[in-house]
């Protein structure tokens, strides 16, 4: 059974908006975060430092994963 052209092509497109959904993942985790953060340092601003180191370390984690959903989408849209 084989498929033509401009069905690979759709596919391709439509898999690469739903991998670039992966990239709203990022964000919300990015802004919870750093409100929780905030949260954090205003109930005891004394441990302000490791909050802080955390939540950076967080953010960089939850940005790698929107990265690898963009490279996804960009690969699909490569190929369609």
């Amino acid at each position: 059974m084989g498929f033509d052209a401009n069905f690979i092509h759709g596919m391709a497109l439509l898999g690469a908006g739903v991998a670039a959904i992966g990239c709203l993942g990022g964000g919300i985790g990015c802004g919870t975060a750093a409100g929780k953060a905030v949260e954090g340092v205003s109930r005891q601003p004394e441990a302000r430092g490791t909050i802080i180191s955390t939540m950076i370390i967080g953010a960089a984690l939850s940005e790698a994963t929107s990265i690898y959903a963009l490279l996804v989408a960009l690969l699909l849209l490569s190929r369609g």
